[in-house]
């Protein structure tokens, strides 16, 4: 089976009954990351993984369920006004846009077909954050249309850990939006929700990506070899992260 990013299932639907996971949201016009929901990197791991081991161990929370979805999405300022803000349905033209730009669809795996489509994936958004799963923002002026995304994959809160993904729209690019919006969300997923670790993750041949992780205070930590499925063939990926206390 192709998808609809044109990437072949590695192993067919109905082999183990799972395919792809959606594609959908990543993170960078400049990351690369298939979404297990939302995207960026590609190295996700599995929230409820270990959670029962942590509790018989008498391994409390990092967070405690509940604080995501006990509360409304904040807005988060950024510089030069502008700010990200929870995701609406007026924006679907621009999450259409998004998922024709050739940069996003290649680094994000990410595809919309239609408006509809798009609708759907804002609706998504919404649904993650009340299930504690994910959190994703539009950067925006205030009473602007979107014009880029930042947001949180594969939430542990359990754990204290998730993937931090982003992408701008071309009008947004080169202007240090991406560092902007990267730290201020790291800010608050560390200090406010109370995560402990943020990982940030893309393709070796995607060095913008590497540029934003470095000065958004993620460091470094290592090659994954072959470990993102492009158009083009297997990719190596970097591994970024930053850890509560981290310095931006």
């Amino acid at each position: 089976m192709i998808s609809s990013d044109g990437i072949p299932d590695v192993v067919p639907d109905g082999r183990v009954g799972v395919g792809r996971p959606d594609a959908g949201l990543t993170g960078g016009a400049a990351v690369g990351t298939p979404d297990a929901g939302l995207t960026g990197g590609a190295a996700v791991g599995t929230p409820d993984a270990g959670l029962a081991g942590r509790a018989d161990a008498g391994i409390p929370d990092v967070v405690s369920a509940g604080r995501m979805a006990g509360h409304a999405q904040p807005v988060l300022a950024l510089p030069g006004g502008l700010r990200l803000r929870p995701w609406r349905p007026e924006d679907a033209e621009a999450l259409l846009a998004a998922g024709q730009d050739p940069d996003i669809r290649r680094w994000n795996l990410f595809t919309v077909a239609d408006i509809e489509q798009a609708r759907a994936r804002i609706a998504r958004m919404h649904e993650r954050w009340r299930a504690e799963t994910g959190a994703v923002w539009a950067l925006a002026r205030p009473d602007g249309p979107a014009a880029g995304l930042a947001g949180l994959n594969d939430v542990d809160l359990a754990g204290g850990g998730a993937e931090l993904v982003y992408w701008l729209l071309p009008g947004a690019r080169g202007a240090g939006l991406a560092v902007a919006a990267v730290r201020r969300l790291a800010r608050w997923a560390l200090d406010d929700l109370g995560l402990h670790r943020l990982r940030l993750c893309h393709s070796t041949a995607n060095p913008a990506s590497c540029r934003v992780a470095e000065r958004a205070g993620f460091r470094y930590e290592g090659t994954q070899r072959s470990a993102l499925l492009h158009v083009d063939g297997w990719h190596d990926q970097h591994l970024h992260a930053r850890v509560a206390g981290d310095p931006e």
